[in-house]
Order: C-alpha cells, then structure tokens, then sequence
C-alpha cells in the first residue's frame, strides 16, 4: 500500500462542472413528473397562506431580462415562503387583450376594416394563445415552478365574465359615466390612452408669442391699441382659443412698447422683454388678476370671434407671460375653467388627427395638426399679432406603442370617477406595506392627483362595453343586462357581442320606457385593457384558480405604480372597498452594463434564452438575487460572465463538501453539538447565525443580502478558514477518529443547510447537491428552511473565537513577510512563537484544548514566555516569531516533525501518522509502506 493509500482524500460523483444548458432541462422534466409543485403545497396545507397574485405580463413575443428579473424574483419569492411553511401557491398569468395584437396582425397582412369583427377577434385570440405557449415555455426554462397548466388568461371567458360584474358593480356604485372631455388620444391607433399608456419623449416644438387686441377692458383697461399677450407651443390649438386664463394671486403690468401696450405678469416682464428684443419699454399701468376677469380680447386673426378673460391658479410664473390661451377641446386644465365659466367644448379633431369643419378657420379643415403650424403662424404674421416664433426641445407625451405624439382631445368616452371615492383608495394605500417604503408616497400621491379614468377604447380586440342604448340615446346598464352579458360571456367568451344580435344579447322580454318600441342599440367600444389586468382580482377567482383575495402581495416595475397596482387599486375599492394586495413590491428597469436602456437600435439588449443556451437559467437567476432590484439594475454578458464565478465558487465549496462527508453517515457518526470541539461549535454558531439572518433577509425581500450573507460565509468561514485547515483533520486523521467525525458533522450540516438557504435561489444546483447527502426528502424543495438554534455559549464562543481570529490575522501577516524574506515557502516550513496580548491570551485560556497549531496550518507553534524577542514582529496586540521547522516533510501529513522513524515498523512516517495508520490500517504493518 502507497502511503497516499492510506489518506481519506474524499471523493464523490458530483461533477465539477454544471453542465447547466444540458441538465437544468432534465431537471426541470423531473420537477414536472415528481409533481414536486404539488407536493410541496400539499405539505403545507392548512398552514398560514401566502398568496403572490402574478401581475399578467402582455402575451406578444419572446421573454426578455425585464421579464426574467421579475418571473425569477417571484420564483424565489415563492420558493422561499413555502420552504418557510406557508402554503404558498402561484399561478402565472397573461394579458391577451390590446393595440399589440392588432399591430401583429397588422404586419402579418391582415386589414381589420375589410373584416368582420368577430373573425377578426378570431385572429386575435388564436394569435395571443400561441404568444402565451411561447412564454410559458420561456418561463418554466427559468426554472419558476407554478401551476402551468392552469393559469389565468384575461382573454378566457371566465374571467372576462367576472370583467364584467365588476364593471357593474361599478356602475351600480355610481363611479361609471359618460362624458365629453379631453382624454390622452392617439391618432397613429386611433384610440383614446390611459395614463399608463403615455410615455415621454423629446421633440421639437414651436415657441410663440401671441398678441390678442383688448375688445373690452370692463373700464379698467383701455382697448385702444391694447394688447393681451400669451406664449403657446401648440400654434395649432389657437384657431379653437376660447379664453385667456389669468392668475387672480398675480401682479399684472401694462407696458408701452412703441405705439402699443400689452398685459404681461410682473413676475415675467423682464423675461419676456428680452425673449421679444424690447429694449426699451415703459410700464404705465398695474392690474390684479381679478381685476381682468370678464374682460374680452378679440381673437388674433378670425374675424368675429372673441376670447374671455378667466381666473385659473393653474397659471404660473415659471415661463410664458402669466396668461394662457385656453381652447377647451385640447387640454384637461383648458376643459375645466372653460366649462367653469358656461363654454360648449370645441374639439374640431377627427380620430387621425386631422381638423373638422368644427375648426373656426376653414382653412385648416381635413389638415393634420401638426400641418397647420406653418398657416397659422403666417396668418398671425399678416394679422401683425405674431411678435415672436422660434423652435425648442422639450419633453412630450407619445403613444408608448407607436412611439408617435400624443394630443388632448375632447371625445365622448366612459369614465370611472375617481373623485367619488378617493379618499377611500387613499385610506386604502395607508393601510398597505410597500417595499421599498416609498412605494407607498408614490402611489399615494399618484391617486391624489390623478383625474377620472377614461376607461372606453375605440379598438376591436379587447373585452366590450356592456351597455345598450335606447331610442333616445339613454344608455342602458342594469343589474339585469349585466349578470346576463356576464352569464353569455362565460359560456362563449367575449364575442358573443358581435355574433349575437342586441335581441339575444339582453334579457328576454327586457323592456324600457326610453325605447317605447323596444328597439336598443349596443356600444361599440371596448374596455381599456388596464381594466382587463386591473380586475384579475377578479377574474382569477372566477376562474377557480387557487388565489385568495385580498392577496398578499402584487409585485411588478415601477412603472406599475401607473398602471396595474393603480388600475387593480382602483376596481377593488370602487366594488370591495379594499385594496386588492396586502403588500406591494416594485422593482426599477433592467440596463445595460453602462446604465442604458436596452433597445435593438443600440444593439444592447440580452435575450435570456442565449444566456440559457451558453451559461443556463441559474446564472440568470444567481444575478437576480445578487442586484439590489429596487432601482435600476444593470446586465450583460460581461457582468453575467462574473455572476458566473461566483456560481463556479460556491458549486466548487459544494463539491468539496460532498466529497469530504462522503463517507459520513449522519445517523450514525454525527457528534453531537456538546461533544464537538470548540472550534467546531464556532463554525455551528455562525452557520445557525448565517442562517437566521437570510431568513430575516428572505422575508424582508432582501435577496441581494442572502446572496451577500451566504458568498461571503463560503469564501470567507468556508474556503479561506475552516475548510482550508480541515484537509490536516480530514485527510490525515484515522478515519472514525472524533476530531475527524466533528468537523464531517459540521460540514455536512453547512452542505444541508446552505442548500436549503440557497435552494430558492438555485434550485437545479441545489437539488442536484441534495441527491448527494442523506436526507430523507426526495428534493431540497420538498425541506423546510433549517430550524434556528438556540446555543446558549454562542456569544462566548464568538467572543473567543473573534479574538483569536484577531491573533491568526497577526499570525497570517508574519508569515506572508517570512515567505517574502524567503525564510519559508508553505507554511507547513514555519516554527511559530506567539506572545498574545492580554485580550487574546485570555481568549486562548477559555479555549485551551483546542489544536491552534493545526488550525493556523504550521509545523510547529509555541505560546512564548516572557520578554518578546528583539526580532519578532510587532503587532497592536501581540508579537509573532517565524522560524523556519525543524526536522523533515512527513510524506503523509506533509509537516516537518523530528519524529520521523518513531516507529521502527513504519520508519517513513512521523509518530502521529504512524500510529493512525497502524489503527487504521494494521495489515501495513506486515505489509509494509511504499512511498
């Protein structure tokens, strides 16, 4: 027998590398077979539930990182609340209905306008259903386990019948109505927008300084060659001018400029004069903004029309002249004083964007809007009321779709009034914990401010508005016509209304004294898709899938706090009175490695599926939990490569551990905690500590923190302490010896317990790791987290132990200048003298017993006595003495001792390994030992 023969060099078939692109697939086909979904819910049955409502991502296309950082974060969300306990279920879902779909459609040659509807919504749903198989495809690749087979579709006919009560239940509250006023419209689709619809954008606009000649100054202002002066960036807009808003809190000035005066706010006068080149100009009268209301300017160039003077505190000082052009039809605060003050709203637009023969100047009828800027700025000029025009860059609104501008524009549309029962939303969001903490001022404030939604579109794919007309245009909406639309839908899906006639769309024999001749209508709109997502509340339930409500938690991006947390918040008081969600959790955006927002223009974006194919899901998923998602986080290939090193690490720690307790049965050689050695009660201590924190971290959401936690206590407790001394324990001592048994009941504890910790995180690694050790679970996920100890020497064994750590740091440094002195190589060569300070001799004294020696990995190590020696190195605490060992390299242990030969029968060998091997091994003794 070779001496390396008689060595415990561990071994194991746990493969160095992952293979990860191969085998996570083969992995995840166990976890569907096993049922281990189901399973593990059935192991929490009856326990405290913890319901994660999955906000629906659009079903239009392949996933990409944004959808990989929140599926993946909800995973281990999920992962972790069962492994906790909680029966926590989770059913993905998908939003089906919306311009997207119509869009494809579009581009695969399709024209909605030659169609009929209902086949046309044909198109849609079967278009949609092959867009959700393609995601869930990509989802479950991201290793996210749920309910696949059940999930909820906004399109199913279910949940578009629970669409529906809502809506009534709305409307029988009194929050649904019918109005005139100036919604977010897009002419690229033709359709009004939600606010979470709208995104911001630079272009360039004009910038224009208007005159309108005072008509009638209310005997407070002269009309001879008196002017009202206002700035506007929308020349458009000036032919449909209605009024003039002024700020009753303001200072006015009248300016003589010339042969002509003009009203400015005294805040902005000096500004102004420069912007129009007024070099000299004097001030010859003062006005309050109260004193203008009621007086009439004339309009700048259409002869006949007049323009009122109305108060509005919305006017600013911050830019501009202190008084605005108000047209009704083409601006929320323009609407609201205009109807204040008895105005019919002009909105002379069509759906493209192209002026009406509403427009005062015949000119500009069947012109696009933006088209007219040029006409009106001449027409200005020729009237000699144009005083300035230049262009500047600014931030405006566009169709988050098309990517084309948006307008104001007056249409008859449905709204849902917020006003009604605003503070009970508010209330609402009090109650409510939000993570981060200022999700919950955000969203707060967000509904204080936030006007009625217009929740009608004027689009084909989407749920319908269940309303009739009458005769007379009363708009017909009972308990009775929506319970049975409702009853309709759920057999037949939403197309029931354009397959069926009104007749059989109403109940039978439905009568109303507005249609005396029984004749009704039905509306054509559909509703806006956030009112699809924001009942899935509802819809959900209806569908029977196992989701209780109030959930516990909604988690999506930021820019949800727009959209579906505000949209779902808004239907669940409005029917319920409650907030839909107990929680609420946002995440920022995914950029790229340099902080850019990825797009296939700069070439930037990262599809998780390659990542999968070249490194494997658990590299995508070890970065979710590594990035703090609260803000924006980055990506790409370079910082996935290094997420990747990080999971070789603790792949390799796991190896090591298996490989080094592969002959450890923890039935029967585990040491119990009282009977380890203190060092080993140490590594106890700061595991149970390690696993308590990620615990509180798991709950707090903190998964960045478990990532940290645990790395660090791998590379730095694990790699560079415990286990880098174990191979002196491990390797050389006899095989069932009690030092040996000690540290295998610790490292095997580690490995069961940081896979547990991890296994939310990496469930392949960890599962695969679980197949390795000896428990009596058929998977990692079918384990709860580890139970926290209680050690009552903890804080003393931490104590000790954080002094003497001090001293191996001391001890580390001495031998790190011996080497470069070339004293020593390994420190195997060094002979160690220590003089401990008095902090640490103490901590020496209540851990006497312990092999420090062998934990510092030298050949030899003395506590010195005495005077320190003049060439010892000097540290705040104690002095260490590097001397080169005495003696020769044991071939087995690899120290240098001066007892080699010993034993006679084993001459090769030191005395230590002579007698282990002579226990373990005594045929060598007959034998002999070949080097």
């Amino acid at each position: 027998m070779r001496v390396k023969d008689t060595l415990n060099l561990g071994k194991t078939k746990f493969p160095m590398r992952g293979n990860l692109p191969k085998r996570e697939a083969e992995w995840e086909k166990n976890w569907e077979d096993q049922k281990f979904y189901e399973r593990r819910l059935k192991l929490n049955e009856g326990h405290e539930r913890f319901d994660l409502h999955d906000g629906p991502p659009f079903a239009n296309g392949n996933i990409h990182m944004g959808h990989a950082l929140n599926k993946i974060t909800k995973d281990i969300i999920v992962r972790s609340k069962n492994m906790e306990g909680y029966y926590a279920p989770y059913v993905p879902g998908w939003d089906t209905h919306g311009l997207p779909i119509e869009q494809q459609l579009t581009k695969q040659g399709v024209d909605r306008k030659t169609m009929d509807r209902a086949a046309y919504r044909e198109l849609c749903r079967k278009f949609a259903m092959e867009q959700v198989e393609k995601q869930r495809t990509d989802f479950k690749r991201l290793g996210v386990m749920g309910d696949w087979d059940h999930p909820y579709i906004t399109l199913l006919p279910e949940f578009e019948a629970a669409e529906i009560r809502v809506f009534g239940k709305m409307y029988e509250n009194g929050y649904i109505y019918q109005g005139k006023k100036p919604v977010y419209w897009s002419w690229s689709s033709e359709s009004t927008l939600a606010e979470a619809e709208v995104e911001y954008h630079d272009v360039e606009s004009p910038s224009i300084y208007i005159s309108f000649p005072v008509k009638d100054g209310k005997g407070k202002l002269s009309e001879e060659n008196t002017y009202f002066l206002i700035w506007t960036t929308t020349p458009w807009t000036i032919p449909s001018n209605q009024g003039i808003a002024v700020n009753p809190k303001f200072d006015y000035s009248v300016v003589e400029v010339g042969d002509r005066r003009y009203v400015v706010g005294t805040d902005r006068l000096s500004a102004v004069a420069e912007i129009l080149g007024w070099d000299s100009y004097k001030t010859v009268q003062h006005l309050k903004g109260t004193d203008m209301e009621y007086m009439v300017a004339k309009h700048p160039y259409i002869e006949g029309r007049d323009s009122l003077l109305m108060e509005a505190v919305y006017v600013t000082d911050d830019d501009g002249t202190g008084l605005v052009h108000t047209a009704s039809g083409f601006g929320e605060d323009d609407y609201n004083t205009a109807m204040r003050y008895g105005f019919d709203v002009l909105s002379p637009m069509d759906n493209k964007g192209c002026f009406t023969e509403e427009i005062p100047d015949p000119d500009l009828v069947g012109k696009f809007y933006t088209d007219t800027n040029e006409i009106v700025k001449d027409k200005l000029a020729a009237a000699g009321n144009l005083l300035h025009y230049s262009t500047f860059v600014h931030s405006a609104a566009h169709d988050w779709r098309t990517k084309k501008p948006v307008v104001y524009r007056a249409t008859t549309q449905w709204f849902a009034s917020i006003s009604k029962f605003r503070d009970q939303i508010l209330d609402q969001i009090e109650k409510t914990t939000f993570y981060p903490a200022w999700g919950k001022t955000r969203l707060y404030n967000m509904i204080k401010d936030r006007g009625d939604w217009v929740i009608s579109r004027q689009r084909a794919w989407g749920v319908p508005l269940p309303i009739f007309y009458a005769e007379d245009g009363t708009a017909i909406v009972t308990h009775e016509t929506i319970e049975h639309v409702a009853d309709l839908f759920a057999k037949e899906g939403s197309n029931a209304w354009f397959t069926h006639p009104v007749e059989e769309l109403l109940p039978e024999g439905f009568t109303s004294e507005h249609s005396p001749n029984g004749k009704f209508t039905k509306e054509t709109d559909i509703l806006d898709v956030w009112f699809d997502s924001g009942s899935s509340w509802s819809g959900v339930q209806a569908l029977g899938r196992d989701v209780h409500y109030p959930t516990s938690m909604y988690l999506e991006g930021s820019d949800q706090y727009r959209g579906w947390f505000n949209s779902s918040l808004i239907t669940s008081v409005a029917t319920n009175g409650v907030a839909p969600y107990k929680s609420v959790l946002s995440q920022g955006f995914t950029l790229d490695g340099q902080g850019r927002k990825m797009s296939k223009s700069l070439g930037n974006t990262i599809a998780p599926n390659d990542v999968i194919k070249q490194m494997g899901a658990e590299i995508i998923r070890l970065w979710v939990a590594s990035v703090d998602a609260s803000g924006d986080v980055g990506v790409s290939m370079d910082i996935l490569r290094q997420v990747s090193e990080g999971y070789r690490k603790i792949r390799n720690t796991f190896r090591y551990m298996l490989a080094n307790t592969a002959d450890f049965d923890p039935e029967k050689d585990r040491v119990a905690y009282k009977d380890l050695r203190k060092i080993d009660q140490y590594l106890e201590v700061k595991l149970n500590d390690l696993v308590a924190e990620s615990i509180v971290n798991y709950d707090k959401y903190d998964f960045a923190d478990v990532y940290k936690l645990v790395f660090k206590f791998i590379t730095n407790d694990l790699s560079a302490f415990y286990l880098d001394f174990a191979k002196d324990v491990l390797y050389i001592e006899g095989k069932d010896s009690h030092a040996r048994r000690s540290m295998q009941t610790v490292i095997y504890d580690a490995a069961v317990k940081l896979a547990k910790i991890l296994a939310p995180i990496l469930p392949h690694t960890m599962g695969e790791v679980w197949g390795y050790l000896k428990e009596k679970e058929e998977d990692v996920y079918l384990s709860n987290f580890p139970e926290i100890e209680d050690y009552a020497d903890a804080d003393d064994l931490k104590e000790s132990w954080g002094e003497f750590m001090k001293l191996r740091d001391d001890v580390l440094k001495a031998l790190e200048e011996a080497r470069d002195q070339k004293l020593i190589g390994k420190s195997f060569e060094a002979n160690v003298t220590v003089y401990p300070g008095e902090a640490a001799k103490a901590a020496l004294d209540k851990l006497a017993g312990e092999d420090f020696r062998e934990i510092l990995i030298v050949s030899n190590l003395v506590m010195g006595q005495g005077e320190v020696p003049a060439e010892a190195k000097q540290f705040d605490q104690s002095s260490v003495l590097v001397r080169r060992a005495e003696g020769e390299v044991c071939p087995r242990c690899r120290m240098y001792r001066t007892d080699l030969g010993a034993d006679s029968r084993l001459p090769q060998l030191c005395g230590r390994c002579a007698s282990i091997v002579a226990g373990d091994h005594p045929e060598i003794l007959e034998e002999g030992l070949e080097d």
